[in-house]
């Protein structure tokens, strides 16, 4: 099991916010006190828990699929992911303001894209919250060549989604990438050749629960979008180098047609 901690327990995107609500606590406790002191550092103490960030443990098995965050499994089934186009198998897992907010990422591989969509603040754990809420798709596509997508979806309270990485950059299993801040929602479309090992109502931890395990690839492994432009730019290029190849030899056997001189037949003279 590999360790994963590489940032500071408390979420550097609450520090403002936990500072702003001790510094208010501290007030009322000093000119208040009382009841309304204590209602005071209660809500302190909620965004502190909110923001936590605490280590955890992640699987050596290369083909896992980690849950990217804590919560709670609400939907598991075949549907056509919107961001690829590919039939897919989803996990979808819902997050209450008591889950850790910060999202890993479930494979490792290269982004081939990440787009980002305004949208609604409706309950998360609503379907239509996947395509109306603001939202943001990252897709990866891992070594062998197998294309993961996994959506951050704001939720009812949430109004923020950060994410921290960019197209092209190359990230590990269980890296942290981005955070909702407040209720919220992550949406897993995984190839059809993975096999889903969590179901609805099932709890998850970042990292730590292995929602599913890739199978192998049923095709040959996807190219990014640069790639398939370059490929396809060297294929027509070789095309019309072939036809300008062949309308040559045509011009020049044409050419050598014309320089052959066809004599007519000579007729014999009559013998006197």
């Amino acid at each position: 099991m590999e360790r994963i901690y590489p940032h500071p327990f408390f979420a550097r995107e609450g520090w403002a916010i936990m500072g702003i609500a001790f510094v208010i606590a501290l007030l009322v406790q000093l000119f208040v006190g009382g009841f309304v002191a204590a209602i005071f550092w209660l809500l302190f103490i909620f965004v502190a828990q909110f923001f936590r960030d605490p280590a955890r443990e992640m699987t050596d098995d290369e083909k896992a699929v980690v849950a990217p965050v804590d919560g709670r499994v609400i939907k598991v089934e075949e549907a056509v992911c919107p961001y690829t186009g590919e039939q897919t198998k989803l996990v979808s897992i819902f997050m209450n303001v008591f889950n850790v907010h910060s999202q890993k990422t479930p494979v490792a591989g290269k982004i081939e894209k990440i787009e980002y969509f305004h949208g609604r603040y409706l309950n998360a754990s609503l379907d239509k919250a996947s395509e109306q809420n603001e939202r943001n798709a990252v897709t990866v596509v891992t070594e062998d060549g197998q294309r993961v997508c996994f959506v951050q979806i704001a939720g009812l309270v949430a109004r923020r989604i950060l994410c921290y990485r960019m197209v092209g950059d190359v990230v590990k299993k269980g890296e942290r990438y981005g955070f909702i801040r407040f209720g919220s929602r992550v949406d897993v479309y995984l190839p059809m050749s993975a096999q889903v090992l969590v179901s609805i109502g099932e709890k998850t931890t970042g990292v730590e629960t292995v929602i599913a395990r890739l199978g192998e690839p049923v095709s040959q492994p996807v190219e990014s979008q640069d790639e398939a432009a370059e490929t396809a730019d060297s294929t027509a290029k070789t095309t019309v180098t072939e036809a300008s190849v062949s309308s040559d030899v045509v011009e020049a056997k044409t050419e050598d047609l014309s320089l052959i001189h066809i004599s007519e037949p000579t007729r014999p003279e009559p013998i006197s």
